[in-house]
C-alpha cells in the first residue's frame, strides 16, 4: 500500500545565502563515520581546501569558505547529535586553491580519473544517503544510470528547483557520465505531477539520444531507490541496484558532478528547502556547506510569530526533530522544516494494524515495538530492513512514534551482531 500525502506548492526560484560569518565542519557524519582534521589552529584555509579526512578510506571534507581555522566548537548535525567541529571564520575573499581552478580536458578523460575525482572532490549522495558516489561508479557492469528526480518527501522542492533552473547543465553532466563510464542508457525519473521539471528537461533532451525521461505516480515513498528502479526498469534486486547493472544517483548529486567536471569544484554548496508555518515564505536557498540554519533563516526569511517552534532537519516523514535551529547544514541535509509544536500526545496502541498495511518493506512495526526489549524476537522481525520512511508513525491513529521504536530496534540488532564478532 502506498500513500498520497498532501504537499505544499512547488517553488522553483533559487535564492542564495553565500556569506556565512562562520562555517562549521563536523568531524562525524550521520552514519557515525568520523574524520580527522589535517589543519592546525590558526591556519589560513582556502576555499575548496581539504580540512579533514576519514583515515580508513582517505575520503575528504573541504572548506566552503576561505578564512582562519579554530577548534573547540560543538554543533548539532541533522541526527540531533552534537559533534566536534572545525570552525572557519569567513574572510569573504573566496580564495580558491589554484589547483581547484583548472578546468578538466574531457576529451582525454578516463573512467579511472572520473572515479578518483569523485573521491577527491568528496561527492556523496545528496538525496540523503550520504553514500560516497565514487563507490557506486567503481564497477564495470553498469548498463543503466537512473537519475532520481523524484522528490520523496512532501514539502521539499530543492531537486525540482534544481531541474527547473539547471536542466541543461544536468543533461550535460548525465551525457558526460554515461560517455565516460560507457553506460548505454540514462533515465531521468520524476513525478508525473512535476510539470515544471518535465518541461525544462524536454527543451534540451532531444539532443541527447541516450537519455530519456520517465514519470512515476506522485505517491509516497516513490522516491525510495527500490521503487525508482522498479518503476523505471521493471526489475527488483536483493541488496544493491548494481546487481542488475544499475546505478542510481540523485539529481542534486548529478549537478555536483557537473560542477566537478566543468569547474574542477569540490562539493561545497547545496540547495536546501526552508519551509513550514513557522516561516513567512517557502524558499529554496543555495547555501555553503557548514552554514548554520539559524543564520540562513535570520537573513533570508525571518520567523512568523509562533510560540513554541519545532525544528525538523529533513522532511516531515523522515526528518529528525530538533530543539533548536542551531544546526549545521551538511551535504545530506535537504530541508529545514519549522512547525508549531502543538502535536497531540500519544495514546495506547489499539492494535489496528495500519502500520503494517502501509510498510513498504513488509515489516510488522507494531510487533517490533512490542518486542523492543526482547532481542531474540527482534532479530526474527528484521527491523534492519526499515528505510525510516515514517509511514507507520504517520498512519497511527494513536499518534505513537512507531518509527522511533523500529529505529531503536534496528540499533539493538546491530549491536547484538557487533558483540558476536
Amino acid at each position: 500500500m502506498k500513500v498520497h500525502i498532501n504537499s505544499s506548492r512547488v517553488v522553483t526560484k533559487i535564492e542564495k545565502y553565500n556569506k556565512p560569518e562562520v562555517i562549521y565542519i563536523p568531524l562525524e557524519d550521520k552514519t557515525g563515520i568520523t574524520y580527522k582534521y589535517i589543519v592546525k589552529e590558526g591556519d589560513y584555509i582556502n576555499k575548496g581546501q581539504v580540512v579533514a579526512v576519514n583515515e580508513k578510506t582517505n575520503f575528504p571534507i573541504h572548506s566552503s569558505v576561505s578564512g582562519y581555522a579554530s577548534f573547540g566548537s560543538n554543533k548539532i548535525i541533522n541526527t540531533g547529535k552534537k559533534v566536534k567541529c572545525i570552525a572557519i571564520e569567513n574572510d569573504f575573499k573566496e580564495k580558491y586553491q589554484k589547483s581547484k581552478m583548472l578546468k578538466k580536458d574531457l576529451s582525454t578523460y578516463t573512467k579511472e580519473q572520473f572515479i578518483e575525482d569523485l573521491k577527491e572532490n568528496a561527492i556523496i549522495g545528496l538525496g540523503g544517503s550520504a553514500f560516497p558516489t565514487y563507490l557506486k561508479y567503481n564497477n564495470d557492469n553498469i548498463k543503466y544510470l537512473l537519475v532520481n528526480g523524484v522528490e520523496c518527501e512532501p514539502h521539499i522542492s530543492s531537486d525540482k528547483a534544481l531541474m527547473y533552473n539547471y536542466s541543461e547543465n544536468i543533461l550535460e553532466a548525465i551525457d558526460a557520465i554515461i560517455t565516460i563510464n560507457k553506460i548505454k542508457k540514462a533515465i531521468v525519473v520524476i513525478k508525473e505531477s512535476d510539470k515544471s521539471s518535465y518541461e525544462a528537461l524536454s527543451k534540451y533532451i532531444g539532443t541527447y539520444p541516450n537519455i530519456t525521461i520517465k514519470t512515476v505516480k506522485d505517491i509516497y515513498p516513490n522516491g525510495w531507490e527500490r521503487n525508482v528502479v522498479k518503476e523505471a526498469l521493471g526489475v527488483s534486486y536483493q541488496k544493491y541496484p548494481i546487481e542488475k547493472g544499475v546505478v542510481v544517483s540523485n539529481v542534486s548529486t548529478i549537478y555536483a558532478i557537473y560542477e566537478m567536471l566543468e569547474y574542477n569544484r569540490p562539493l561545497t554548496e547545496r540547495i536546501v528547502t526552508f519551509v513550514g508555518p513557522g516561516l513567512k515564505e517557502k524558499k529554496n536557498v543555495k547555501v555553503k556547506i557548514g552554514t548554520l540554519a539559524s543564520e540562513v533563516i535570520k537573513n533570508i526569511d525571518p520567523y512568523t510569530n509562533i510560540k513554541n517552534p519545532l525544528f525538523v532537519a529533513g522532511g516531515p516523514m523522515m526528518g529528525t526533530s530538533l530543539p533548536t535551529d542551531d544546526v549545521v547544514i551538511t551535504k545530506d541535509l535537504n530541508c529545514i522544516l519549522v512547525l508549531e509544536n502543538n502535536f497531540p500526545r500519544s495514546s495506547e496502541c489499539i492494535r489496528c494494524g495500519k502500520c503494517t498495511s502501509v510498510c513498504p518493506v513488509k515489516l510488522y512495526p507494531v510487533l517490533i515495538m512490542n518486542n523492543i526489549n526482547k532481542p531474540n524476537n527482534l532479530e526474527e522481525l528484521k527491523p534492519n530492513k526499515c528505510i525510516e520512511c515514517g509511514l507507520c508513525s504517520y498512519i497511527c491513529p494513536s499518534k505513537i512514534e512507531v518509527r522511533e521504536f523500529v529505529k531503536a530496534a534496528r540499533e539493538k540488532v546491530k549491536d547484538k551482531w557487533k558483540n558476536l564478532i
